[in-house]
Formats: C-alpha cells, sequence, structure tokens
C-alpha cells in the first residue's frame, strides 16, 4: 500500500492556481494528480527473468568495468599505429590472440598479432586492421596506407561502464535492454518496487457480462476489457472484480473490498449527472473524493480521490472516452504510484491531411493515424467518428491526435501533434 501521508483533496485544491472542478483543463488535472498519488515504497528483489517491465528501487551502479579490457572490436591484426607510415609496411604477424584469454607473447616493431573480436589487446599494441583490409603471404601482414588511424578498431575499457558508476537509475522501468546490461555486469537479480495492484470494476445496471443472454436496453462490456489490456501492458497486478449494479450495498462491499486489497481503483460509469446512478454517493460516502468536469473531448466527467490509503479514478462509461482519460491521466499517475519516472509523452508531429473543426477552451483527442507519404511527410487523418462509444475507430487508429485547450479550427497541411499508442494500447 502506499504511505498514509499522502494529502487530501481541500489540501491539493489549494495549492494549484485557478482550481475549479467544474472547469478543468487537462493540464490542471495531471497537476492535481501528482500531488495526490504516493509512490509505493516497498521494494523486493526478483531474479533477471522476472525483472521485465518493473520499475528500479535503487540506483545499480556496477560492479565492474564493461568492457573489463581494451579489446578488439573486429577480426583483424593488432599492431601500434604509430609503426603504419604514409606508404603502409609489410609486417610479420607472430600469433594469433583468441576471444576468452589473454595472448602472453611479445610484440616488436615490424610485428603485429592476428586478433579475433572481442579478444584483449595485447599489450603495448592500440590499433586493429580488419582482415580484409590486408594481404597475407605466410606470416607476412601487408598493411595498405591509410586504411586506418591508430586507435581504431579498438574498444577500450568501460567505455560502456565504469566500476563503481551507475549503470541504471532508480525510477526506470527495465526493458529487454535493461535486462542485458544486468546481466552483462554478472548481476542475477536486482531491486525493484513493489509490484502495484490495481482493482477495477464496471458499474450499471445495464451492463452485460460476457455469456448473459443480451435484454433489451443493456450493452455488454467493454470496459473491463480495455482496462484490463491497458493495466497489463503497465505491469501492474490485475484485481478484476467485474459488473457492480447500480446498488449501493453491492457498490459499498465492492469499494470497501477493492481499498482493502489494491493500491488503486478504477472504475467506469456512475460518475456523469445521472441522478439513478449511486456509484458517486458512495465513492463521496466512503471516501475523500473530487468530481470533475474537464475541458476535454471525449471524456469530461470523472472522478479521483481516496477511499482508504487506494487512489479513486473513476472514469467515465462510454468506451472510447475510457480509453482517452486513461492514457491522458491515469497512466501517468499509476507511473508515479508504480515509483516510475515519469515523462511527458512523445509526441509527433505531422501534417493534417484534413481539416478538423475545434473550439478553442477544451483539448480534444481525435482517434487518428499517421502515415508517411511517398514526399516523406508524416500525415495524420482521423478514423471516422469520433463518437465517445464507437470503439471501432480507436481499434483502426494507431494514435491520437491532439489538439490543445487554445487551439481553434485545424485546416489541411496544418502542423497537429499526435501521440503515437506504441504498445500502450
Amino acid at each position: 500500500m502506499t504511505q498514509t501521508t499522502a494529502k487530501t483533496i481541500e489540501q491539493i485544491a489549494a495549492e494549484l492556481q485557478g482550481y475549479d472542478p467544474q472547469a478543468l483543463s487537462a493540464g490542471q488535472v495531471n497537476q492535481f494528480l501528482a500531488r495526490l498519488v504516493v509512490p509505493i515504497e516497498a521494494s523486493e528483489t526478483v531474479g533477471i527473468f522476472d525483472a521485465l517491465g518493473r520499475v528500479l528501487a535503487a540506483d545499480v551502479v556496477s560492479p565492474i568495468s564493461v568492457p573489463p579490457h581494451d579489446n578488439s572490436a573486429m577480426d583483424g591484426f593488432a599492431l601500434r599505429g604509430a609503426w603504419l607510415g604514409e606508404d603502409g609496411r609489410t609486417l610479420r604477424c607472430v600469433g594469433t590472440a583468441y576471444a576468452g584469454k589473454a595472448w602472453a607473447g611479445q610484440v616488436g616493431d615490424g610485428e603485429c598479432v592476428k586478433i579475433m573480436t572481442g579478444a584483449i589487446m595485447p599489450t603495448g599494441l592500440d590499433t586493429v586492421v580488419p582482415i580484409e583490409f590486408v594481404k597475407v603471404e605466410g606470416d607476412q601482414v601487408t598493411v595498405p596506407p591509410k586504411v586506418v588511424k591508430p586507435g581504431d578498431n579498438r574498444r577500450f575499457m568501460g567505455e560502456d561502464l565504469m566500476a563503481g558508476q551507475p549503470a541504471l537509475r532508480k525510477g526506470q522501468s527495465l526493458g529487454p535492454a535493461a535486462l542485458g546490461l544486468l546481466a552483462s555486469l554478472g548481476l542475477p537479480s536486482v531491486t525493484v518496487v513493489g509490484r502495484a495492484r490495481v482493482a477495477y470494476f464496471s458499474t450499471g445496471d445495464e451492463i452485460l457480462s460476457l455469456g448473459e443472454p443480451p435484454r433489451e436496453g443493456a450493452v455488454y462490456d467493454s470496459n473491463r476489457y480495455t482496462v484490463f489490456g491497458l493495466l497489463t501492458r503497465m505491469g501492474v497486478e490485475v484485481i478484476d472484480m467485474g459488473v457492480i449494479p447500480d446498488q449501493p450495498e453491492r457498490l459499498e462491499a465492492a469499494f470497501r473490498d477493492a481499498a482493502a486489497r489494491a493500491d488503486a481503483i478504477i472504475t467506469s460509469g456512475g460518475v456523469s449527472m445521472g441522478e439513478a446512478d449511486h456509484t458517486k454517493a458512495m465513492m463521496k460516502q466512503l471516501g475523500d473524493v473530487a468530481f470533475w468536469r474537464i475541458a476535454m473531448r471525449p471524456g469530461r466527467p470523472m472522478a479521483v480521490g481516496r477511499i482508504g490509503q487506494s487512489v479513486l479514478f473513476g472514469l467515465p462509461g462510454n468506451p472510447v472516452a475510457v480509453m482517452v482519460t486513461f492514457l491522458a491521466f491515469v497512466r501517468p499517475a499509476l507511473q508515479q504510484l508504480m515509483g516510475a519516472t515519469v515523462t511527458e509523452p512523445v509526441l509527433l508531429q505531422a501534417k493534417s491531411g484534413e481539416a478538423m473543426r475545434k473550439k478553442p477552451g477544451r483539448t480534444e483527442y481525435q482517434r487518428g493515424t499517421v502515415v508517411r507519404e511517398p514526399d516523406g511527410s508524416l500525415v495524420a487523418r482521423t478514423t471516422g467518428n469520433q463518437g465517445s462509444g464507437v470503439l471501432s475507430s480507436m481499434v483502426q487508429a494507431n494514435g491520437l491526435i491532439v489538439l490543445r485547450h487554445e487551439q481553434g479550427n485545424v485546416a489541411v497541411g496544418d502542423t497537429v501533434e499526435v501521440m503515437l499508442f506504441d504498445g500502450a494500447i
């Protein structure tokens, strides 16, 4: 669980200039959540095979230098670069250096050593001539003029990492390259932040679970499965609590159970202005919760706060609105909860392939595709119907075209920013 010293909604609201829960900009939402979420403090040590996607709890300091010695970057002949004149030179080969052990011989002026990729550089030699550049006759190796400079094709000890220096930083999410780096240091395990536990459920009497027969006025729940996918991609421990009907006693039991088991709770539905929903009332009864109207499209209504020690994210019910609010707000907040270094999403700039109507005063996230045209330019176009319930347009998209709060209409050829999905969904 998170720390118990978290700020209250009232305290955070007092820190934010111009805070108005009925008219929040997207930027203000992220500023608020950055103050609300307290990173997990617990840590554990796991083996490298179990570390993919986990977040480092402390810097990893390199116990060795990588590489541990000067070595050859390719197959060729090792020599001292100063021995090569302007016209090249013919040298006598006095042995072969193989990877995995040091060559024990001596090398004098006019001599060289055949060397394999990764082999330790023989003492006193600083340059490797690639094997394909030389002419070999017996033990005579002729090096043409100007094919190498002194120091070429030599890897220096510690040029990747020096012993005692940080190799990976606290808060870094461990990807495949980081796992390889840990292994290159001879480290079989690593200390990571405890895995975040996130409980989620859908609300509403009109929501059907898979396997239930269709009925008039009801729809099958898609949000559980998109949220499951989004959370799984983040590497959290997912607690699926199913569909909870809009009944006070059922909702209370679900919220209490989720708060007891999880670091964060995500719900979908029940946070709009509808009078029939009991979800908002239960959130308010059980926790310290704010209800927002965000200047954005899609995804205007949202609830945030805390029930017990669990951070609460009450998302809209429409499928696309759920995904957009998750990507824009919940994902960076969960990264902070996980102890990860939170960075702004990389926004790709592209030319708009179509005109888009847009009113200043709200941020819009248009589902779109970015393609490279024959002339090499990147062009972004929307994926048709942008209704917040049209999930198929999200499937067709490879990113969200982000139209900023102050931005107006977009003309064909105008530059727009695109938040590429890049594995997030």
